[in-house]
């Protein structure tokens, strides 16, 4: 224990000296969490749209102030080429006598185009507009009959329909991953690099002593870098706890883990910190981002593909993360969790052991 001890005194003595891997630590991971928490945006707002009013009574304005009254459309002046300039985002054309149809019980067509590019933004788009049209029919025709079923609506667990809730959790699951297994591989490649590697071969350091060793000394940094970077950004984003925070505290204690002993991996079987770096930012990265949940839902992943999301630790740590911080349903959901991630980390940990046995013995 004490040579395991020592060897993580050295590794963070190491650390403090080179102040491009303290920035790579703690200030490139506080750049990520602005960026992904104030630019991305899973609705969309501020939508450019023009109408064209052939009626111009007080009724067809009435219905143009009850779409612009939804605050997530932008009145731009109507132009035929407009969408094709990419200035607005829909158009929309009433006809003539619109009102006087209306009187009548003679239905009246609303021309509506809708810029395609974006196929998401596009199906939200039609379904406001579709939505805001049947909110003013239903304001002004007094005599619609009443639904025998009316479906009473609530939105549970995040009734203010805050993109913070749902993008910050998952952040750090992508941010926490990423960056303490890229210092990680950074170090145990850098012994290669500089020879020292030698050292610690003929020295009586067990291979298993060595990885513990400078495991722990990356694993208390990474410590460091949750604490600051949850920290921020409840503070910032307004994202307190809602669950228990001893579930927050294990089920984060376990994914460090595995994100250290991955990023130990790499390091090992590197030859060179380029390496190293492309390796856990390339393989880790995208499926941090890509195959965790952390956008866009698993069950959208296409199969096979979906099965590799079941591999991915962040997946895990996401789905607890935002429980923590939205649901608060506690152990019940997420109780597996923490043993998924531990098992990880001993898998990893058991092949670089092998890894370097082998390396140590060879010629």
């Amino acid at each position: 224990m004490k040579r395991i001890l020592a060897q993580c005194s050295k590794e963070l003595a190491q650390f403090q000296r080179d102040r491009l891997t303290v920035a790579l630590a703690f200030i490139l991971p506080l750049g990520m969490l602005l960026i992904y928490g104030f630019a991305i945006r899973l609705e969309i707002k501020n939508i450019n749209l023009s109408v064209r009013d052939f009626d111009n009574t007080s009724f067809s304005r009435s219905y143009i102030d009850r779409l612009y009254a939804t605050n997530q459309f932008v009145p731009v002046r109507y132009q035929p080429d407009g969408l094709d300039r990419g200035e607005v985002k829909a158009t929309l054309v009433i006809p003539p006598k619109f009102y006087k149809n209306f009187q009548s019980d003679i239905p009246s067509q609303v021309q509506v185009t809708v810029d395609g590019t974006d196929v998401n933004n596009a199906r939200v788009i039609q379904n406001s507009i579709k939505a805001t049209t049947q909110f003013f029919l239903q304001n002004v025709q007094k005599d619609i009959p009443q639904q025998k079923i009316q479906p009473d609506i609530r939105i549970w667990f995040n009734p203010g329909r805050k993109e913070s809730l749902y993008i910050v959790p998952g952040v750090y699951g992508v941010i926490l991953w990423v960056f303490p297994s890229m210092l990680a591989a950074i170090a145990m490649v850098r012994e290669k690099q500089d020879g020292t590697i030698v050292q610690v071969y003929a020295s009586d350091l067990t291979s298993v002593e060595w990885l513990l060793g400078k495991g722990l000394a990356y694993f208390l940094i990474a410590i460091g870098e949750a604490i600051v970077v949850i920290t921020l950004a409840t503070i910032i984003f307004q994202v307190p706890i809602v669950d228990n925070i001893l579930i927050l505290i294990i089920g984060t204690l376990t994914f460090l883990a595995s994100a250290v002993s991955f990023g130990l991996f790499f390091g090992v079987r590197s030859k060179n910190q380029t390496g190293a770096v492309q390796g856990t930012s390339i393989l880790g990265f995208l499926t941090a981002f890509l195959l965790s949940g952390f956008i866009y839902p698993v069950s959208n992943i296409p199969y096979p593909l979906s099965l590799l999301s079941n591999l991915v630790p962040a997946h895990y740590y996401i789905i607890l993360s935002r429980d923590v911080f939205v649901r608060g349903t506690g152990w019940t959901s997420v109780w597996y969790i923490p043993f998924i991630l531990i098992f990880v980390s001993c898998f990893f940990l058991f092949v670089c052991s092998r890894i370097l046995k082998n390396m140590q013995f060879s010629d």
